[in-house]
């Protein structure tokens, strides 16, 4: 564990809010979906309670063309002191200087990226590389292998997510968002050596998403997964565990996080 502790600097434990209509959603691998209230209401307690940062991704802002997200950050921003990333269908620098200008911190892309990889570039340009969070969703695809994923897990990009990681990197990318399709919403653990195997191939900080059932998981995914941050949402909303505890645990299982 005192590699660990040289190797990091502290953890962070970050929720994830997943927006559709302007609503706070749980999906199940990015399908079927539950209502889970007032996003702003949730951040609020995710912010009393001493999360690192907040991530929301609305996720089908590049299908419909359209931005809650700017006007639910900016709401956020307002009463919250966490630092928050933003993220779903910013595909021009217009639209991420909106972004950040309505309150994040952040701007997270994912499709927009996978089309356009010039747009890394553009954005960590203009703003910054720490600025630039890379979204990479994957899955397994039909003959077994881990593929990068855009469009909620039904696109097919042809990517191999560790590949994808060290481009995103080498473009400018500050950070990547890595998210296991197949574990999104399942409660059944983050899948640990993908996470290890992009972790150990890029040298910018990864946030390990996908899988969250128990305080261990979060634990799992720094100590075994390599990650410098973990996210979670399923196992604050349809569980008795929070931001609280979940640091508490981290912090008995000798991993350095915020107190």
């Amino acid at each position: 564990m005192d590699a660990v502790r040289n190797r990091m600097l502290k953890a962070r434990l970050i929720p994830t809010v997943l927006l559709l209509d302007g609503r706070m959603i749980k999906t199940k691998q990015f399908d079927a979906f539950r209502d889970v209230g007032n996003p702003t209401t949730v951040a609020k307690v995710y912010d009393a309670q001493r999360a690192d940062e907040l991530i929301f991704l609305d996720i089908t802002a590049t299908t419909e063309h359209r931005h809650f997200l700017f006007d639910i950050v900016s709401a956020v921003a307002n009463e919250c002191f966490m630092p928050l990333t933003g993220g779903g269908g910013i595909r021009t620098v217009e639209q991420a200087c909106q972004l950040l200008n309505s309150g994040a911190d952040k701007v997270a892309i994912n499709t927009g990226a996978v089309e356009h990889p010039a747009f890394i570039v553009e954005l960590a340009k203009k703003f910054g590389a720490s600025t630039v969070v890379v979204s990479i969703d994957y899955k397994r695809n039909a003959e077994g292998r881990n593929e990068v994923y855009t469009h909620r897990g039904r696109q097919p990009t042809g990517l191999d997510p560790v590949v994808w990681a060290k481009d995103a990197e080498a473009r400018g990318a500050g950070e990547i968002l890595l998210t296991c399709v197949d574990r999104e919403g399942m409660m059944n653990g983050y899948d640990l050596e993908t996470i290890r195997a992009v972790a150990d191939a890029v040298t910018i900080p990864v946030i390990a998403s996908g899988g969250v059932g128990t305080v261990q998981d979060l634990a799992d995914g720094i100590v075994e997964g390599h990650a410098s941050a973990v996210a979670a949402a399923s196992i604050f909303h349809f569980t008795d565990q929070s931001i609280f505890k979940a640091h508490c645990h981290m912090l008995e299982q000798g991993i350095p996080v915020r107190k």
